[in-house]
């Protein structure tokens, strides 16, 4: 008993120890996107517009490859548990052509963007921002991609605080970066929000070199990640993206659905957007604590996956999942209590603030869910199981939530209730997918058949 309760301690100061800094580097990634909303809304409306629906559709594309990438994370993991760390290399040369092939992807898909934003009818003003916005983004693509694979390997091997370093380093260096290129000075013309996406390609590069220094000292001699020239192996691929498709997919589902709710709710007024905008912010806001301790989750049961020592594996899936949901009781509760003062930061707007205060009880709700889903899909991405997830997001976010939403929201059966229907049908898609995702890490944890077999997914 003495020896298990050690064991629960020595766990659980681990996974703080690994979540803390993914928590930081996710807050600083989120700083960026707070730094061009303020800065591009200082100059006018129309890049404050252009910057946003811009961002609205080439950070669900850019989080979707990120998701495909993220097979690096439990598969560096799984070889660290073996005791195969100078076998990461050669997963990591591959998982470097898949960034490549994802950066050009990704670019074409946002410089063909034009005719879906007209089919928006959105403000031509907005646009003349929106496009060359995107344009000076993709400079940067090839160098976040590269940031990506070198982060989760880091992150396999247990390495969390480099990542948290860079992108708070990066979001520092932004501030100034945006300042120069929307104002211009020193021989670089004004911008405006135009001026936003240099800045972050520049920082994406930035982010590159930064981890690549990293990267290239002896703590990552063993892995070899250098050490030889591979042409791309297209079975490895293939295996990688066996488990990073179905991430990536889940990751655009649930991005792709936030994005539409707001485009849906526009019917209603700008007053409703904005309140609702505030509160998802709000949402994001408190979901990476989760995802934080999700993302440890799948690094250390990855390491217990590859050790073959599959009961601490399940013991760091169930201690994950309590640990998430003591937080979710603690944040609503906080969320609850401040909430009049959280939205009252936001706007000055009395009609904004007061849907906003209603709106976030929604949060306070549906937050153990929140926490409950977003740490168990972490953990079962430590056992590599990801196409489930992918179902279970698809069928909760699209095929439940979605018609709740729009049926509640528009009042297909009784009287509209705007922006409360559409948040209505989100918490039931969240239940949905908690529950699903729960059962499946409850089930895994009592079939170590099924999860060797996993095991083995980027290997076939």
């Amino acid at each position: 008993m003495q020896a298990t309760a050690t064991s629960r301690l020595q766990d659980f100061l681990l996974l703080i120890r690994l979540g803390l800094p993914i928590l930081g580097a996710q807050l600083a990634q989120m700083g960026m996107g707070v730094v061009d909303t303020v800065m591009a809304g200082r100059v006018s409306a129309a890049d404050l517009a252009g910057v946003a629906v811009g961002g609205a559709v080439m950070w669900p594309v850019i989080m979707g490859m990120m998701g495909v990438l993220q097979a690096v994370t439990p598969s560096v993991s799984q070889l660290n548990g073996e005791g195969k760390r100078h076998e990461v290399g050669a997963l990591v040369r591959q998982a470097l052509w898949m960034a490549l092939a994802a950066a050009t992807l990704v670019a074409v898909l946002i410089n063909n963007a034009a005719p879906f934003y007209r089919l928006l009818e959105v403000d031509p003003a907005a646009l003349k921002v929106t496009l060359p916005y995107l344009q000076m983004c993709t400079l940067g693509l090839p160098a976040i991609m590269i940031y990506f694979v070198f982060r989760f390997m880091c992150e396999g091997l247990g390495y969390t605080k480099p990542a948290m370093v860079v992108a708070i380093s990066a979001l520092l260096l932004k501030i100034p970066l945006n300042y120069w290129f929307i104002h211009g000075g020193a021989g670089v013309p004004a911008m405006g929000g135009v001026g936003c996406g240099v800045a972050t390609a520049v920082v994406m590069w930035f982010e590159c070199l930064a981890m690549l220094s990293i990267v290239l000292s002896k703590r990552y001699e063993e892995t070899g990640w250098r050490s030889a020239f591979s042409w791309p192996d297209a079975n490895r691929i293939f295996g990688l993206m066996r488990i990073g498709v179905p991430i990536g997919c889940a990751i655009f589902f649930e991005f792709a659905l936030f994005t539409l709710m707001t485009i849906l709710l526009g019917r209603f007024g700008a007053q409703v957007v904005a309140a609702h905008s505030i509160v998802m912010n709000i949402g994001g806001l408190t979901f990476m604590f989760p995802f934080a301790l999700g993302m440890a989750a799948t690094i250390r049961i990855g390491y217990y996956v590859g050790s073959r020592d599959l009961l601490s594996a399940r013991r760091v899936g169930l201690l994950a999942v309590t640990t998430s949901l003591m937080l979710a009781v603690v944040m609503a509760t906080l969320l609850y209590f401040c909430r009049s003062w959280i939205a009252d930061l936001y706007s000055t707007d009395a009609a904004v603030t007061e849907l906003a205060e209603r709106l976030m009880l929604f949060i306070v709700g549906y937050m153990v869910f929140d926490n409950l889903q977003a740490t168990a899909i972490g953990a079962l991405r430590g056992y590599k199981d990801t196409r489930v997830s992918m179902l279970v997001t698809l069928t909760g976010y699209w095929v439940v939530g979605l018609p709740v939403a729009v049926a509640l929201g528009y009042g297909w059966f009784m009287a509209p209730m705007g922006a409360a229907g559409f948040w209505t049908g989100l918490t039931t898609a969240l239940v949905v997918v908690a529950l699903a995702s729960a059962t499946r890490l409850w089930w895994l944890g009592r079939h170590p058949g099924a999860v060797l077999v996993l095991a083995a997914a980027d290997h076939r």
